[in-house]
């Protein structure tokens, strides 16, 4: 076998790879994915906002949730209120110089989320030490908490409150875990558009 056909070999395994990962969870994560864009639509009907953090890859995540909030999904509507908490290079290190790496979301969440706003909380391991700080000072404003998770959720699965959402992928590769986690994205989009604009109930 060539090495270019050992790469098409690899790039289709991989392929494969997270074509069956889907396809496992596609049951699984039904019911808590539609659950969690529920309480989105609900939060923005009764006036309230989204915010959205994550490290690295997951950051990434959150940047598109919001944009695809704030901008469109697939149907044509007015923005909805969404704020991806790791845009802002300014704060970010301010935050993480003054006091510490872990603090740079919470802080933001105590700033400016209010009771009724929900936290995506985005983390493939579920163990980052400012996706938990930024839950327990979204708790601290009486805010719920959909918390996008891998692996067997980590320390934000033991955490979450009545009224939170997992939505954890049961995956040990962190490549695939974000694979899935935008898929889920896409999905929350496609169920809040729905509900907001008519096309389907949730």
């Amino acid at each position: 076998m060539s090495e270019f056909s050992q790469a098409e070999a690899r790039v289709a395994e991989l392929f494969q790879q997270s074509s069956a990962l889907k396809a496992r969870l596609a049951t699984e994560m039904a019911t808590p994915v539609a659950k969690a864009a529920a309480l989105i639509a609900n939060a923005i009907l009764e006036g309230n906002k989204v915010m959205s953090c994550g490290n690295g890859g997951s950051a990434s995540d959150a940047q598109h949730f919001s944009g695809e909030m704030l901008n469109r999904f697939e149907m044509e509507r007015p923005g909805l209120p969404a704020i991806a908490l790791s845009t802002d290079c300014s704060t970010l290190t301010a935050i993480g110089n003054d006091y510490s790496f872990s603090e740079i979301f919470s802080k933001q969440v105590q700033a400016l989320g209010q009771p009724g706003d929900l936290l995506l909380a985005i983390s493939t391991s579920g163990n980052s030490a400012n996706i938990v700080k930024a839950i327990q000072a979204a708790h601290n404003r009486d805010m719920n908490v959909i918390a996008m998770t891998g692996r067997e959720g980590g320390e934000i699965a033991t955490i979450l409150k009545e009224g939170d959402i997992e939505l954890r992928v049961s995956s040990s590769s962190t490549p695939r875990i974000q694979e899935v986690h935008i898929l889920i994205i896409h999905s929350l989009c496609d169920l809040v558009d729905r509900q907001l604009l008519g096309g389907g109930d949730l």
